[in-house]
């Protein structure tokens, strides 16, 4: 079948992307087809492959634009200051960047093991540019007193994650609002490498 009238690259691209996360998010990587994001978009699956050369290709792009919005955003954060706050900064920067992502969030740490070897070094790359900044943050804390952690790798890991769990339960008609949320999770962090 010949591409929809009305139907162009530009339009349709983002929108095999959009079907491609909510499915992937709600489902799984392995239980999801090519057949299924087709008919989410309405067109044959054929026509997928005018978008992407296969399943795989498309995984690695939802991850990898992810990895790049999230860098380009926090290559734009204020990164003077103490390191406190600095620590506070990375900690409104993540909640607030990834919470409207939930789906992308749970994508690029459920699906990691269906990247190809290639693939997964690559988003892998990006995610250890992106915790480096953490790292570093805690590391000139540590040297400066301010914090102390007994890993500094570890801790890291433990921030994001911890950071991340919002997305798992927070819904915006919740007894807290976002900014009420945040302040709480920025005394939790700060709290968890205090002196």
């Amino acid at each position: 079948m010949a591409r929809k009238q009305g139907s162009h690259s530009d339009i349709t691209g983002p929108k095999v992307q959009a079907a491609a996360l909510r499915l992937i998010s709600q489902h799984g990587f392995a239980a999801v087809s090519m057949r299924q994001i087709a008919a989410e978009v309405g067109v044959q699956a054929g026509a997928l492959y005018n978008y992407t050369p296969d399943k795989q290709s498309l995984l690695f792009e939802l991850m990898r634009n992810h990895m790049q919005d999230l860098l380009a955003d926090w290559d734009q954060q204020d990164k003077s200051g103490t390191t406190l706050a600095r620590l506070e900064r990375f900690t409104r920067f993540h909640i607030r960047f990834n919470l409207p992502r939930a789906d992308e969030v749970f994508i690029s740490y459920m699906e990691l093991r269906n990247l190809s070897p290639d693939n997964f070094a690559k988003i892998e790359q990006m995610r250890r540019e992106y915790e480096t900044g953490l790292e570093d943050i805690l590391r000139d804390g540590e040297r400066e007193g301010t914090f102390a952690v007994p890993d500094v790798r570890i801790a890291t890991m433990a921030l994001i994650a911890m950071l991340n769990g919002l997305n798992s339960w927070y819904r915006d008609n919740g007894r807290l609002g976002l900014d009420e949320i945040e302040t709480i999770y920025w005394d939790l962090v700060r709290k968890s490498v205090a002196v």
